[in-house]
C-alpha cells in the first residue's frame, strides 16, 4: 500500500486524539541473526502504520495542538552503502514522497529533539516496547529538565501512544481491506496447492515448501507467521511448526498458513485427509467442527459483542462432544464446568490486521467490546483429541481446526477466505482432482 492521503489523514487524526503534546515513534531495529548476518528487516507496524516508511534507522515525531506537523527523521543518501544494501530515500526523498512538513537526516535527532520536547504538555510514546529506545527517551527528557533554570518545561506526563493507535488500528480503511482481500487470496490459493499436492509418502515439509512458492509466486514478501504444516499427532499441538514428519495414509494434516502482504497478515487453517478420504471418526469431528464454525460465523455482525461467536462455537462443540460420548452429563453442566476444554482449549478467534494477532482490546471496562463494520478477525474453532482411558480409540489423535478470515460489514460479515473448500465434500472433490 502506497497511498500517501492514506497515511497523512492518520497522523493528522492521530494529532487530533492527542489533544496537545508531542509524539515520538520509531522504526524497528535491524536484527542480527548471526555474526554478521542479519533477518530479512520488518519493520513496526505502528510506525509503518503512520508512515509507510520501510526503511530502519527512521524516526516520526508528530507535533499536536493548532497546527499539527509531521516530522521525519531517516538516513541520509549514502552511495557506498547503497551499492552494498539497495537506494535509501534520504530526508528529501522521504519528504517529496511519502507527505511529511519536514524530513532531517537521522543524525540531526539527538540535536533536535530535546528543543522540540520542551515546554510540550504530554510526551506520547510506547516506552517498555525496546530497553535501548526507552532509554534514548529518558536521555531526551533528561536534556530537557536540565534546562529548568532557564524556564524551559519537560512534558509532565508520558502517555502510551499505543492506546490512541490500537483504537484507529482496530477499524480497517479501504486501503487497508483491498491489501487484505488479496492476501487472503494468496493465501487460499496456496492451501488449494497443498491440498492438490497432499498424499502418503511426502513430508510435512513438502507441504510447506508448496506453500511458501505459491506466497511468494503472487508477490507476498513471506509469511505472516511460522507455517504450522502438522500431519496425525502433531495436529494436536496448537503450535506446531516443525513441519518435519511423514504424512501417513490414514491420517489427517492440519495447515495453520498465511501470507503477509505489504504488511498485512492473511490466516487460514484447514485440516484435510493426507489420502484424500476422511475416515467415519474423522468425518464425525470435522462436521463438528464445521458446524461450530458456522454457528460462531452466525454471531458476526455489527453491534454484536465480541465474544458472541466464541459462545455460539463453545455451545455447539459441546453439544456435539456429548452427542458422540466424548463428554457425559448435560449440556449446561458441560459448559458451566468448562468440560470442554479437554479438547478446545482455544478461543474462536483474534483480531486481524498489521499483525496477525493484531491491535485493539477486546473488553472494555470489563465488558466485552461491540463488534463495528471495519473490524477484521478470525474465526477458527477446533477439537484436539489426544489417546486416553476414556477416549474410544477410533478418534485417538484426530486434530481439527477451521479458520477464515472475516470483515465486520453494516449488512453483516464479508469473509477474505471464502476461496479455499471447507466442507468435507468440497475438500474430497479437490482433492480427487
Amino acid at each position: 500500500m502506497n497511498d500517501v492521503a492514506a497515511y497523512r489523514n492518520r497522523r493528522e487524526r492521530l494529532a487530533l486524539n492527542m489533544g496537545r503534546g508531542i509524539a515520538v515513534l520509531s522504526a524497528a531495529p535491524e536484527r542480527v541473526r548471526s555474526r554478521d548476518a542479519y533477518h530479512p528487516y520488518r519493520f513496526d507496524s505502528y510506525f509503518y502504520y503512520l508512515t509507510g516508511f520501510r526503511e530502519p534507522e527512521a524516526v516520526l515525531v508528530l507535533l499536536a495542538g493548532d497546527t499539527p506537523r509531521s516530522l521525519l527523521f531517516c538516513r541520509d543518501k549514502d552511495p557506498e552503502r547503497e551499492l552494498w544494501d539497495g537506494p535509501r530515500h534520504g530526508p528529501a526523498g522521504a519528504l517529496e514522497k511519502f507527505g511529511f512538513d519536514a524530513a532531517h537526516g537521522i543524525a540531526e535527532l539527538e540535536v533536535r529533539l530535546p528543543d522540540l520536547l520542551a515546554d510540550q504538555p504530554a510526551l506520547f510514546c510506547d516506552l517498555g516496547s525496546d530497553e535501548k529506545w526507552d532509554a534514548r527517551i529518558i536521555g531526551w527528557l533528561n536534556a530537557v529538565r536540565a534546562r529548568a533554570r532557564a524556564g524551559v518545561a519537560a512534558p509532565g506526563e508520558i502517555r502510551d501512544i499505543r492506546v490512541l493507535l490500537d483504537e484507529m488500528r482496530v477499524i480497517k480503511d479501504a486501503s487497508e481491506l483491498a491489501v487484505m482481500r488479496r492476501a487472503a487470496s494468496i493465501s487460499a490459493a496456496a492451501h488449494c496447492r497443498a491440498m492438490g499436492v497432499a498424499r502418503p509418502g511426502l513430508a510435512e515439509y513438502h507441504l510447506e515448501a508448496e506453500l511458501l512458492h505459491e506466497f511468494r509466486r503472487n508477490g507476498a514478501q513471506s509469511p505472516a507467521y511460522p507455517c504450522i504444516v502438522a500431519a496425525g499427532p502433531h495436529a494436536c499441538v496448537l503450535h506446531y511448526v516443525e513441519n518435519d514428519g511423514p504424512l501417513r495414509d490414514g491420517d489427517l494434516v492440519l495447515i495453520d498458513a498465511g501470507c503477509e502482504l505489504d504488511g498485512y497478515a492473511s490466516d487460514i487453517t484447514r485440516t484435510f485427509p493426507v489420502n484424500g478420504k476422511f475416515t467415519s471418526a474423522q468425518r464425525d469431528i470435522y462436521d463438528l467442527v464445521l458446524a461450530a464454525q458456522a454457528a460462531a460465523m452466525a454471531e458476526i455482525k455489527a453491534g454484536a459483542a465480541w465474544n458472541a461467536p466464541h459462545d455460539a462455537a463453545v455451545r455447539v462443540l459441546t453439544q456435539g462432544l456429548l452427542d458422540l460420548g466424548l463428554l457425559q452429563g448435560g449440556l449446561e453442566e458441560a459448559l458451566e464446568s468448562a468440560a470442554y476444554t479437554r479438547y478446545y482449549m482455544h478461543r474462536t478467534g483474534h483480531w486481524l490486521g498489521l499483525d496477525v494477532h493484531d491491535a485493539g482490546e477486546y473488553k472494555r471496562q470489563g465488558q466485552w467490546r461491540t463488534l463495528q463494520p471495519g473490524m477484521a478477525l478470525t474465526v477458527e474453532p477446533g477439537c484436539y483429541i489426544h489417546p486416553g482411558e476414556t477416549v474410544p480409540e477410533r478418534y485417538w489423535n484426530i486434530g481439527i481446526r477451521i479458520e477464515d478470515d472475516v470483515v465486520v460489514t453494516p449488512q453483516g460479515r464479508e469473509v477474505l477466505t471464502h476461496e479455499v473448500p471447507k466442507s468435507a465434500a468440497d475438500i474430497e472433490a479437490l482433492m480427487a482432482r
